[in-house]
């Protein structure tokens, strides 16, 4: 079994006035990838004065990791009103660079979670095509790399997409997008477009599948859809065709909450 490599910024999510704890891609991909084994890794950056608060619990999760240095750490806040989230980001992080990629290694699938635009810059993304297969979190795309309140936009680099072989998008960065019409038309050739407790639906090739997914009772349902790009990615590299995948995904994300949840108010 191959595996995936999920690589990104980790960040410090401070949660509905919470203290700040450990977020971002990387981590909750790993919370999703301890539970499938098979050889996978994550490659994450942070600041150096913040690399043992968020290192340690990732470390915790046994999955194989590598850690490089950044500028600085991504920051944010998060509060839910049920399943819908509002944020504002503190610090949006620093970008990647050709040089970290190489970090990436050998792996045919790579699970890349950009928290903003700018984290992964179109020649890093060109770099890890040479020799991956790139599944991309769509808040890559309509997140500005700016503090302050976050307010999705579609003003992303076009180029982006030509390295891309999936694309996940939530129904927010669907309607920043134009909607779904237009997303499709983005032209990925797997689009993955979630929908939280309702399901998910999988667009590839002329081929729409709906996903059904198994409710999740949680006040806390951050990283649900980094889960399941990586559970995506995963069976994709074990040999699953896309419609299996997806399904796959949704297993996975739901096994994710499960461990981790506290039934909502």
């Amino acid at each position: 079994m191959r595996g995936v490599v999920a690589i990104g910024n980790i960040a410090l999510d401070t949660i509905a006035g919470d203290p700040p704890r450990v977020g971002g891609a990387p981590y909750h991909a790993a919370r999703a990838l301890r539970l499938l084994g098979g050889g996978s890794r994550i490659v994450t950056r942070s600041a150096e004065s913040d690399r043992r608060a968020l290192v340690a619990p990732l470390a915790a999760l046994g999955v194989p990791w590598s850690w490089l240095p950044a500028p600085t750490t991504t920051r944010f806040d998060i509060r839910y009103h049920g399943e819908e989230r509002e944020m504002s980001i503190g610090d949006p992080g620093s970008p990647w660079t050709v040089a970290d990629a190489h970090a990436v290694g050998r792996a045919e699938w790579v699970q890349v979670g950009g928290l903003t635009r700018g984290d992964f810059p179109v020649d890093v993304l060109a770099a890890l095509a040479r020799d991956h297969r790139l599944a991309l979190d769509g808040q890559a795309l309509v997140r500005p790399a700016v503090a302050g309140p976050l307010v999705l936009d579609a003003d992303f680099d076009p180029a982006v997409l030509r390295h891309l072989t999936v694309l996940k998008l939530n129904e927010e960065e669907v309607a920043a997008l134009g909607g779904e019409e237009e997303a499709t038309a983005l032209g990925v050739p797997e689009l993955l477009l979630t929908h939280g407790s309702t399901g998910a639906l999988l667009i590839s090739r002329g081929v729409r599948e709906r996903i059904p997914v198994r409710r999740i009772a949680t006040d806390n349902p951050t990283g649900a859809g980094d889960a399941f790009l990586a559970g995506y990615a995963w069976a994709r590299a074990a040999g699953h065709r896309p419609v299996s995948a997806a399904r796959h995904a949704a297993t996975t994300a739901a096994r994710v909450l499960e461990l981790t949840s506290v039934p909502a108010a």
